[in-house]
């Protein structure tokens, strides 16, 4: 067996012998005799303890024991030397706490002439940097701690102090607390006040309008957050500085001052760090700032046609400027990201993960949508302002977006298409050439053969003539579009001023073609024809205003 090992078993046994010893047959040897060769004759060996245990006496961590000597495991030990403190503790003999190095690595700890505990190498944990120096160090240095707070609570004076001086924090602290809580009412209402006469001079909104909308609540809701905040931190302080007054609670008091400071470091230091990322992300976001401003300015000149390119039309130039514009803050953010504070963390990319996840999952039908909307808005299909029909939905296009496409119709109805449907269904646009060439609508009646095709031709295009609204380049135009068994459909071709107006138009032409042909005695054969009246079915002139039709 090697001498290391040999050294550890006998510094060991050494110490559980001398704490035995010491501790069952109260034997009082002299602090600077070392323990005698019976004693470490007597150990076998010390071995570490799966489950370590921390000796604890009046509520305070003296040291942590991780070895199992002479078949004792740590919380033995621990329970051993607790009853040993306490009776110390009971006879006042706490002083002088030394400590006595032994060969092989270990050490005993005495108070006075008693052995109180012993620490072997299996007891010090080395990857944590510890070393058998400073842990008898600290051991003795807690230990002396610990034994004056025992004395101070059996000191009924020291206790008197304390519960006076913590009933006198707890009455200030309440205090405090109340004012807070007035100081929370006063500064909610003086906000509400300058809001309202801050509104009242610019004549932003009015009174009724700032009182029902959200702002004010918010504002409240912001200075409740931030009181509540500021009392959260002095009950937290209170109860530090009480639980510190006594003997017994100090180490609750301590720890709780000693996390709220390690936690003002740890931002501290956190924003101090972040200092450097912070800028680095300000320079990034700023220049992407600017080359967003650029391209507005550049595609806003296309728009308006101060900037002629083959490639790029003006119609396509806002979506194209917005395109761009996203690409630009994506590109930001992903080189900005490394340098976020806490983009390194967990939480960071956790969150990362999630919205990456959610992305992928409800992916496949917005990215129909998007290529769809890409598809409408690139091929030139629709055009803000444009009177379409896109299935069965008739009106002017007021939205043209990546995802859908609105319409409003002549019924005065906002209809939201998907851009999906719009490229599958075909789009009929009757503003594109309304300007230029012109854009016909057609209109047909059924008339019996036995009428004059040209009489025919003659009244609709006077119908026509006779209705506002309607272009007179093109001119109209009449077809004979059908050969029925019964009867001949013409079609009037007829070129509007306006699209938005079609309905109104057309009622207008309808009624002119059916005045024109009851005065000329021609009867409109639609929808049915089943066989020749005796007397052509037209309406008399003088019943054109029956009652209770009015003449304007």
């Amino acid at each position: 067996m090697s001498r290391s090992r040999w050294a550890t078993r006998i510094t060991a046994g050494a110490l559980l012998a001398c704490a035995l010893f010491a501790n069952a047959a109260g034997a009082q040897a002299p602090a600077a005799q070392q323990p005698p060769p019976s004693m470490i004759a007597a150990v076998i060996s010390a071995e570490r303890s799966g489950e370590p245990f921390t000796l604890t006496y009046f509520n305070r961590p003296i040291v942590v024991l991780r070895a199992s000597v002479f078949g004792r495991p740590p919380a033995e030990r621990a329970a051993i030397a607790v009853q040993v403190l306490d009776d110390l503790v009971a006879a006042r003999s706490t002083d002088p706490v030394e400590s006595r190095a032994l060969e092989g690595g270990g050490a005993l700890i005495f108070v006075g002439s008693r052995v109180v505990v012993g620490l072997a190498p299996p007891d010090i944990d080395e990857l944590a940097g510890e070393t058998i120096e400073g842990v008898t160090e600290r051991t003795v240095s807690r230990l002396r701690q610990a034994f004056a707070e025992a004395a101070e609570a059996h000191t009924p004076i020291e206790l008197l102090r304390a519960g006076t001086i913590a009933t006198v924090t707890l009455a200030v602290g309440v205090l405090v607390l109340w004012a807070v809580g007035r100081a929370r009412r006063v500064v909610a209402a003086k906000l509400v006040e300058v809001s309202e006469s801050t509104m009242a001079k610019t004549g932003l909104a009015d009174l009724a309008t700032l009182r029902a909308s959200r702002v004010l609540d918010f504002q409240r809701g912001l200075v409740t957050v931030a009181m509540i905040g500021l009392q959260l931190v002095i009950v937290y302080g209170i109860v530090g500085f009480i639980l510190g007054l006594f003997p017994y609670t100090r180490p609750w008091g301590e720890s709780l001052s000693g996390f709220l400071l390690s936690t003002i470091e740890n931002l501290a230091l956190r924003a101090a760090h972040a200092i450097p990322g912070l800028f680095t992300v300000a320079l990034i976001v700023l220049l992407a700032r600017v080359v967003v401003r650029l391209i507005g300015v550049w595609f806003h000149s296309i728009e308006q046609g101060r900037i002629k390119l083959d490639w790029i039309y003006p119609e396509t130039a806002q979506p194209t400027r917005r395109i761009l514009t996203t690409l630009v803050w994506v590109f930001a953010i992903i080189v900005a990201y490394p340098y976020m504070p806490g983009s390194e963390t967990d939480a960071f990319k956790g969150v990362s993960v999630f919205l990456g996840l959610m992305l992928t999952l409800g992916s496949s039908g917005l990215v129909n949508q998007i290529v769809s909307g890409f598809t409408v808005t690139y091929s030139r299909a629709l055009r803000l302002g444009d009177y379409v029909r896109i299935g069965d939905v008739e009106g002017t296009v007021v939205h043209l977006g990546v995802l859908s496409t609105k319409i409003k119709t002549l019924q005065q109805e906002e209809t939201t298409i998907p851009n999906a449907v719009v490229a599958a269904q075909v789009a009929t646009d009757y503003s594109r050439f309304a300007d230029t060439e012109g854009v016909y609508t057609a209109t047909s009646v059924t008339i019996g053969y036995d009428v004059p095709w040209r009489q025919v031709h003659s009244l609709l295009l006077l119908a026509a003539e006779r209705t506002s609204g309607l272009r007179r380049h093109p001119k109209p135009r009449v077809f004979q579009t059908a050969l029925q068994d019964f009867y001949v459909q013409y079609t009037l071709w007829v070129s509007l001023e306006r699209q938005e107006s079609r309905l109104v138009t057309l009622d207008a032409l309808h009624a002119n073609v059916q005045d024109l042909f009851n005065e000329y005695g021609v009867q409109i054969m639609s929808p049915n024809y089943m066989l020749d009246p005796a007397a052509p079915k037209v309406v008399a002139k003088n019943d054109w205003f029956a009652a209770p039709a009015r003449q304007d």
